[in-house]
């Protein structure tokens, strides 16, 4: 884990059900961040979040991540350092997110699956209405503690 990393459980209220692991990268052009509009008919419909998924039994975070990017996204990444994790409790889920830097990739990200994705400039990420996980990572990539 790089020395950027950083574990929060936020969210509340929920029953105990089972921890759903996620990987999702964070993937830099200079000052702008690619972030992904989630399709209008997906739970949490047209919140902002960054691109990735769910990890499959018996494979490591990293590797769902670059599953994730190739199917989403069209492109060939390398993950790189850890920098942030975090618990979060939805209504209808509870999540463990692994967020990752993903400074080089192979192609350009073509749209596969999102309503749409987008290269917001660092300090304008606040301004996205993000998934509630997401929001204290988004506040802290947006003032350049975390990547």
């Amino acid at each position: 884990m790089g020395s950027e990393s950083t574990r929060r459980t936020r969210g509340s209220g929920a029953q105990d059900s089972r921890l759903i692991p996620v990987a999702a990268g964070i993937l830099t052009r200079g000052e702008r961040i690619l972030i992904c509009q989630r399709h209008h008919s997906d739970p949490y419909g047209l919140e902002w979040e960054f691109p990735g998924g769910k990890i499959r039994d018996g494979e490591s975070p990293e590797a769902a991540l670059k599953r994730e990017l190739r199917e989403e996204l069209a492109i060939e990444a390398e993950i790189g350092l850890e920098v942030f994790r975090l618990r979060h409790r939805y209504p209808d889920r509870y999540v463990e997110v692994v967020f990752f830097r993903v400074d080089s990739f192979r192609g350009e990200p073509l749209n596969g699956v999102f309503e749409g994705i987008e290269w917001a400039r660092r300090a304008d990420l606040p301004g996205y209405d993000f998934l509630e996980a997401d929001r204290e990572l988004v506040e802290r990539v947006a003032r350049g503690e975390i990547i």
